[in-house]
């Protein structure tokens, strides 16, 4: 038996070998269309990227992890087609945590936030558990940081700075760490992130971002909030049912039930049209 080596039959078998690799890279980019669509779909508000972002992410990472896998092909130029959906999956995976790293909003500064002064999206709580006229825990203080930021979630977001009065004096925590079985900011934390969750349930509190600036030689708590794609209901302690608060202006206030209806049915049917065309 003898081997062709014509010219013909040496262009054919680049012809078939540019169309395989042709076949197996548009598979590649196909895959990574679709990897990119279901993790923008599985994270939903867990990541900043909007859909179209997502799966293009999906496009270059599969492409760049495609494009490793033919540089590394074996010596007969045809590469293992289970090698090129791996690279492909962890190029993919691996632009995707530095996209969205780099994408990730970053919060303002809580310096220029008090500078700024409260507003419709802004407000200052000077505690979040102890009364400064009675010198005691109060649970209207409590629900108030609860209110607040569920007026956040139902309307345009906002941020919360505690340990800050309204004038804009920083204060610090020292008066709430006093019931924490530690006085220590990760206790309160702890405490801070249980009562939210408590009070406005797991999927508002995948809203929230918690952090604890320190300004001169105190710590304040931003929590910044992001609108929610739902209405968010409050349980407050002590309180029978839920409760409905949205902010207006500079105020939270809370909605009566045939209110609340009404502006749900507006607010949050937009919303969750806006965020599927995202």
């Amino acid at each position: 038996m003898t081997t062709d080596f014509s010219p013909a039959a040496a262009a054919v078998a680049g012809l078939q070998l540019e169309a395989t690799v042709a076949v197996e890279v548009a598979a590649v980019i196909v895959f990574g269309a679709l990897l990119g669509y279901l993790v923008r779909v599985t994270l939903g508000r867990r990541t900043t990227l909007s859909m179209s972002a997502t799966i293009l992410v999906g496009i270059v990472g599969s492409f760049l992890g495609g494009l490793l896998a033919l540089l590394l092909a074996d010596v007969r130029g045809v590469p293992d087609p289970r090698g090129l959906v791996a690279s492909a999956l962890a190029g993919t995976v691996l632009i995707f945590l530095v996209v969205q790293r780099w994408a990730r909003p970053r919060p303002p500064e809580a310096s220029a936030v008090i500078a700024a002064g409260e507003s419709s999206t802004v407000e200052f709580k000077s505690t979040a558990r102890h009364n400064l006229h009675s010198g005691q825990r109060d649970d209207r203080i409590e629900a108030a940081v609860v209110k607040t930021i569920a007026g956040f979630l139902n309307g345009d977001g906002g941020i919360l700075l505690i340990g800050v009065d309204d004038s804009g004096q920083v204060l610090g925590l020292e008066d709430d760490l006093r019931y924490m079985k530690q006085p220590d900011i990760d206790r309160f934390e702890l405490w801070l992130t249980d009562h939210l969750t408590r009070c406005l349930g797991e999927a508002a509190q995948a809203e929230l971002t918690i952090t604890f600036p320190q300004l001169g030689d105190r710590q304040v708590v931003m929590v910044a909030v992001r609108s929610s794609l739902r209405p968010v209901f409050a349980r407050l302690p002590k309180s029978d049912g839920v409760r409905f608060y949205v902010r207006m202006g500079n105020s939270t206030r809370e909605l009566p039930v045939d209110q609340a209806i009404a502006f749900c049915a507006d607010r949050f049917r937009s919303r969750r049209l806006r965020g599927r065309r995202r």
